[in-house]
């Protein structure tokens, strides 16, 4: 029998590389739920080649496009994530939640009842709503997969041996500007920002990427996927993003998870999981990259904002919401050319100090809403006072 697969965020980056690996195997497969936000020529396409039948668009212009294109009533178009019991009558075998930024924890919260296997790539739903997460999880005993190479990597090396656990780390590339002296940050322009050594991504994670925001994210995912303290996760860089993760081990084993630069192989194994029976078109050991691994601390002067670590709360807060939100803002500033790259850790440090935030360190978001309204008052603010 072929196992049922949900899609959430089908057009973006996750999305199509899970088709390309479903496509492979496509007899024991079957996708039973594609979602977008506004992409919805690429949504039909997909929905024609796998015969999809239900569809989800959140944008209200790309709904009525969507709809149009619909008269033979060959698709079941929906507006938002309320219908999916209607949807889903049965559970699925696997979802994907590839659905970008803040948006995508609602989705992800709703389709947890719905599956038996759920893998997240939403570094936000994990960051600021992953109490909420845990507990639905735990609610309807759906298996948890993560999918950043990172925390995929960590899950991969465990396999429920978090107990055991002395220290995490994970590595950092440091994107464009790991070996740029740090006299020249301030001359920093947009292209040579978007310029990754390594990975092809999203404008938004490319200047995570560059600023080391990501990695300060990553930790937090991390904390809170594996139960491990902030003191015990660390960063190292490794230019090269061939190692993903070291797990040291109480016992004072080391496990080195290592693989090429490709989403494709977090994604696919998030897939198969166990099924190691499975062949992946990935090229052999590189003993290049293996000879000199270039493994270093992290440059606080030239990436400063990994110090938001030391302000963290030991417990999931509202404050990791205004992190997110405020660098968001920022990044997005840096991309249309308001601010300089340098002032994205400037500003950003300044914001989330100010005495109104604080409060929010002590507060556990209990409901989604919480997280929403906290998320659109801090874009406002940075917006007005900040940018």
């Amino acid at each position: 029998m072929k196992k049922k697969i949900a899609i959430l965020g089908s057009t973006g980056s996750i999305g199509k590389n899970l088709i390309d690996i479903i496509d492979k195997d496509k007899k024991n497969f079957e996708i039973v739920l594609l979602t977008a936000n506004k992409n919805w020529p690429k949504l039909l396409k997909q929905a024609k080649k796998y015969r999809v039948k239900n569809l989800i668009i959140t944008d209200n212009k790309s709904y009525e496009s969507l709809k149009k294109n619909n008269k033979k009533k060959i698709y079941n178009i929906y507006n938002n994530f309320e219908n999916l019991h209607k949807i889903l009558k049965k559970k699925v075998d696997y979802t994907m939640s590839a659905i970008t930024g803040i948006d995508g924890l609602d989705p992800t919260i709703k389709i947890i009842k719905h599956t038996i296997k759920i893998a997240i790539a939403n570094k936000e739903a994990i960051i600021c709503g992953w109490n909420l997460i845990s507990k639905e999880l735990k609610k309807n005993k759906t298996q948890f997969i993560p999918v950043d190479s990172e925390h995929f990597s960590i899950w991969y090396g465990l396999k429920n041996n978090e107990d055991s656990v002395d220290q995490l780390f994970l590595t950092a590339s440091g994107g464009p500007f790991i070996n740029l002296p740090f006299s020249k940050f301030k001359k920093i322009n947009l292209k040579q920002a978007l310029n990754h050594p390594n990975w092809k991504m999203g404008k938004k994670i490319t200047i995570d990427s560059a600023t080391m925001m990501n990695k300060v994210f990553e930790v937090i995912e991390a904390k809170n996927i594996f139960n491990i303290s902030y003191r015990n996760i660390h960063i190292v860089t490794h230019p090269k993003s061939y190692i993903h993760s070291l797990i040291n081990f109480k016992n004072g084993m080391i496990k080195i998870i290592a693989h090429e630069t490709s989403m494709r192989i977090p994604i696919f194994n998030t897939l198969y999981s166990y099924e190691n029976k499975k062949n992946i078109d990935i090229k052999n050991i590189n003993f290049k990259k293996l000879n000199n691994l270039d493994i270093k601390k992290v440059n606080y002067k030239k990436f400063p904002l990994v110090k938001i670590l030391k302000l963290l709360p030991k417990k999931n807060s509202l404050f990791e919401t205004v992190i997110v939100s405020a660098n968001d803002e920022l990044v997005d500033a840096f991309l249309q050319n308001k601010i300089k790259f340098t002032d994205i850790s400037t500003k950003l440090i300044q914001f989330i100090k100010k005495k109104e935030f604080k409060k929010y360190k002590s507060i556990t978001p209990s409901k989604i809403q919480q997280i929403f309204e906290l998320n659109e008052y801090v874009r406002l603010n940075i917006n007005t006072k900040s940018i």
